[in-house]
């Protein structure tokens, strides 16, 4: 891939910025397991609990990270709040982790 030989600083700036801010939310090993679940559909509360470990409350702080980093969406069904990945771009980046760090089955 060539790369452009001008790159306005402006918007590289701004780049690096948002880049900066997904990867701050992403180091923290709680929230990145929880992403790493969602890649694979929508989950309950209770279903992220049981698989990945994480227990109230930091379940639900991690949880408030992402949806107020806007990286999840949710959907509430009576009583239970179900969680989707809600940006191309953090999944498009747990893509690239997961095939990098994750055995092959």
């Amino acid at each position: 891939m060539a790369l452009p030989k001008h790159i306005d600083p402006a918007r590289l700036q701004a780049a690096a910025g948002q880049a900066c801010t997904l990867m701050k939310v992403l180091s923290n090993p709680d929230r990145l397991l929880l992403l790493c679940q969602m890649t694979q559909g929508e989950f309950s509360v209770g279903d992220l609990e049981e698989m990945t470990g994480i227990h109230q409350p930091t379940l639900s702080q991690q949880l408030t990270v992402l949806r107020e980093e806007r990286l999840v969406t949710t959907r509430r069904e009576g009583k239970q709040i179900f969680y989707s990945i809600a940006s191309d771009e953090a999944l498009a980046v747990l893509q690239v982790l997961y095939q990098i760090y994750c055995p092959k089955e």
